[in-house]
């Protein structure tokens, strides 16, 4: 293999790279802080400044990371095809 053929490699396999750690990161912790709260819970009201539950987590702060939405996925998939 030349420098040139390791040269065109590299940002393939840096991609592979940092989709693997990624994955293992979703199924290590699959929960990530809520974008929308900031992953207090709570969501500031725009008229006033009482703030409510956040919707989008449900008020825990907390969301299922896409990675581990696309886990979650396949396993399903998997278990369906096997019955």
């Amino acid at each position: 293999m030349t420098p040139r053929d390791l040269l065109a490699a590299a940002p393939c396999l840096t991609i592979l790279l940092l989709t693997l750690g990624y994955l293992a990161l979703c199924v290590v912790d699959p929960f990530g802080r809520c974008r929308t709260c900031h992953g207090t819970g709570r969501k500031r009201s725009p008229l006033n400044r009482a703030g409510r539950e956040c919707r989008r987590c449900a008020g825990t702060g907390l969301r299922l990371r896409v990675g581990r939405h696309a886990i979650n996925h396949i396993k399903d998939e998997y278990q369906a095809a096997k019955r």
